[in-house]
């Protein structure tokens, strides 16, 4: 389950300024919350609506009538721009990443009862075996508008359509002439511009992994002008007979849930989509595998909370994050 980023109270009660218009809007959605403060003399929320509305029919595997619903059960029908998007993105970066992003291990994610179809009774080496022969974005293809794969391919977009969702307000946001602003859905970030109300960058929080489900701040970040995301294994994960946490995240490489003392990777980029994916792909990779990959992509910034160990919890900044 992703990570759950705390906007600081500052940012986040309600407020006014004399000399600025402020909007707040917030409200459920994707099975989160969202909120977006900007600073304009219009109230956009109905619009917002009527976007998250769009991308979860486009997006969504948690509706059945969905686009990609429809699409995963063999109906052949043209995908619009938001499925055009996101596919062109985590096309790109799966090959970035040697496959470690990939859409199409939805199958296996349902198989270990950490997606929308449920999990697979008595699943063995056997099982996974099959399912895994059909993981691969390169077995897809995007061809008229239209998707084009192997019958037993499932493709899930969730580890990047919410940081995709936050951009998408941006952008319109910013077609509005709103340039100013702080987008969030699920923890994932975009801002732009500052704060007017304070005369100060956007600041945001990292939540503290903490395994009860309580939430607590662990680092600010002055956000500027970028996007953040961040995956997380410690709201979400399975512990073996031995007390040996396996995290939600599958390793696409055997089927198997990832073994790992990273409980949250954060990534700074210039979009939300694209910190969205990465977050996923580097908790996949691993500490030295992440680095290697982020030595190559100084665009790309991530501080890591990992469990030493002790049992204590340890930062791992990459690229410069700016960790407060």
């Amino acid at each position: 389950m992703r990570s759950f980023i705390s906007l600081l109270l500052a940012i986040l009660l309600f407020g006014c300024s004399e000399e600025h218009s402020i909007v707040k809007n917030a409200g459920a959605v994707f099975g989160t919350t969202y909120g977006v403060i900007y600073f304009s003399e219009t109230d956009h929320q109905e619009s917002f609506i009527d976007i998250f509305e769009q991308i979860n029919q486009s997006l969504s595997t948690y509706l059945p009538d969905s686009d990609i619903s429809r699409i995963n059960r063999g109906e052949q029908l043209a995908v619009d721009r938001h499925f055009i998007r996101v596919f062109n993105a985590s096309r790109r970066i799966f090959e970035e990443t040697g496959g470690v992003f990939d859409p199409t291990i939805g199958a296996v994610v349902n198989a270990w009862d950490f997606g929308p179809e449920g999990q697979i009774e008595a699943l063995d080496s056997l099982k996974i075996k099959k399912l895994m022969s059909s993981v691969g974005l390169n077995k897809v293809q995007l061809k008229d508008d239209m998707i084009i794969k192997p019958d037993s391919t499932y493709l899930d977009f969730n580890a990047i359509a919410k940081g995709y969702a936050v951009d998408v307000i941006g952008e319109f946001l910013e077609s509005k002439g709103v340039m100013n602003y702080l987008v969030e859905i699920g923890g994932e970030i975009r801002s732009r511009g500052m704060n007017k109300e304070r005369n100060s960058t956007w600041l945001v929080g990292i939540d503290r992994p903490n395994f009860d489900g309580s939430q607590s701040i662990f680092s600010k970040v002055s956000l500027g002008e970028g996007s953040m995301a961040t995956s997380g294994t410690y709201r979400k994960f399975k512990t073996d007979s031995s007390g040996n946490r396996y995290a939600h995240i599958i390793d696409t490489r055997s089927g198997y849930p990832s073994r790992t003392n990273i409980l949250s990777v954060s990534v700074l980029a210039e979009n939300c989509m694209a910190a969205d994916a990465y977050a996923t792909a580097l908790q996949a990779m691993g500490i030295e595998k992440a680095r290697q990959f982020l030595s190559d992509k100084p665009e790309l910034s991530a501080l890591m909370i990992i469990e030493n160990e002790v049992g204590e919890l340890e930062t791992i900044n990459i690229n410069r994050f700016p960790e407060d």
